[in-house]
């Protein structure tokens, strides 16, 4: 197949962009680089910088490219910055994936498949958390994908654009052989701050609410590594070229493991004392996140290989050990 990855220079994004080159599709990137690396893009891909909000862009690369379908991971992702900001999630999120869709619905593409998350579920009422359980968003983040999952279903009622909503848990990880790996600037996710402290690049790390209904009194979240998201894209899209109806999935583990947990572990792996600080709850946070993922290994036959938080938190600390930088700021334009 001939994919259209939109994104496709960002964490999750770059890693589907290699699983796809490496089975042999052919891969199309648009990426504004506003978040991502055009270092993360397999060099088999075909890259377009851009932005998705552009119709002239988009129109010209649907024309320049037919694709079979689209893979969008353009948005931002940043929880406290969409409190804060919340028209700049509205107008990027929901407004580049409207430009997304009109230009995908003329150029006659019918199939998407779409990074959706767990924050559309807000604070949820049961754990593990099943795809029919309520969605009631606890930031602006999680709202507006709750709100582009809504647009994609009027998009394939009105239109006949089929659709596969993923909603993941929590990303993270490195591909094996450490080519890629997570570098968001700024960084938010729980594992990579974590590992800035033996890499000498902060302090202590921050953990925020210690009073939460839990086993320890911290966040609990279900981990999953991003090389099993990746595969999971991928079924997802063969899916649909099959002629599957759209759906929704969750992907994670099904195992949740509290913040304190997560500093542990990584005191083991790297061998390296962690200092840790305690802070007060941050808006919006739930208390625990744990999914649910029968639904995708039934429909989809997806599996998670990396299971184990240990292995999950090594091959993220091979990643910055080798890139301490991340992606250099060289080069990124």
């Amino acid at each position: 197949m001939r994919i259209l990855v939109a994104g496709g220079a960002g964490y999750i994004g770059s890693h589907v962009v290699k699983a796809l080159c490496n089975r042999g599709d052919s891969v199309v990137v648009a990426d504004n680089l506003v978040t991502g690396h055009r270092q993360a893009v397999d060099r088999r891909a075909k890259f377009y910088q851009g932005d998705i909000r552009d119709h002239g862009f988009l129109s010209a690369l649907f024309q320049a490219e037919p694709v079979d379908g689209v893979i969008h991971f353009a948005a931002y992702s940043l929880v406290g910055e969409s409190v804060t900001a919340p028209l700049k999630y509205y107008e990027n999120n929901v407004g580049g994936t409207r430009v997304l869709l009109e230009e995908m619905i003329r150029a006659g593409v019918k199939k998407i498949v779409f990074s959706s998350s767990a924050a559309v579920y807000g604070q949820p009422e049961q754990v593990p958390i099943e795809e029919t359980a309520p969605t009631c968003p606890t930031n602006p983040y999680g709202e507006t994908k709750r709100v582009m999952e809504q647009m994609f279903r009027w998009a394939e009622q009105a239109y006949g654009v089929g659709f596969v909503s993923l909603r993941y848990f929590n990303a993270c990880g490195a591909e094996e052989g450490g080519a890629i790996g997570e570098d968001h600037r700024p960084e938010s996710h729980l594992i990579p701050l974590v590992l800035q402290v033996p890499l000498g690049k902060r302090a202590k790390v921050s953990i925020f609410g210690t009073d939460y209904p839990t086993k320890d009194g911290t966040c609990v979240r279900d981990y999953i590594h991003v090389t099993d998201l990746a595969q999971a894209h991928l079924l997802a899209m063969d899916y649909l070229a099959q002629g599957g109806k759209s759906d929704i999935f969750n992907l994670g583990n099904g195992v949740g493991f509290s913040v304190r947990e997560v500093i542990e572990t990584a005191r083991r792996v790297t061998g390296h004392p962690i200092d840790e600080e305690e802070s007060g709850r941050r808006a919006g946070d739930p208390a625990v996140l744990v999914a649910s993922s029968q639904k995708a290994r039934a429909v989809l036959g997806w599996t998670s290989c990396h299971t184990a938080l240990d292995d999950i938190i090594a091959s993220a600390w091979a990643w910055h050990q080798a890139h301490p930088n991340g992606f250099e700021e060289e080069g990124r334009s």
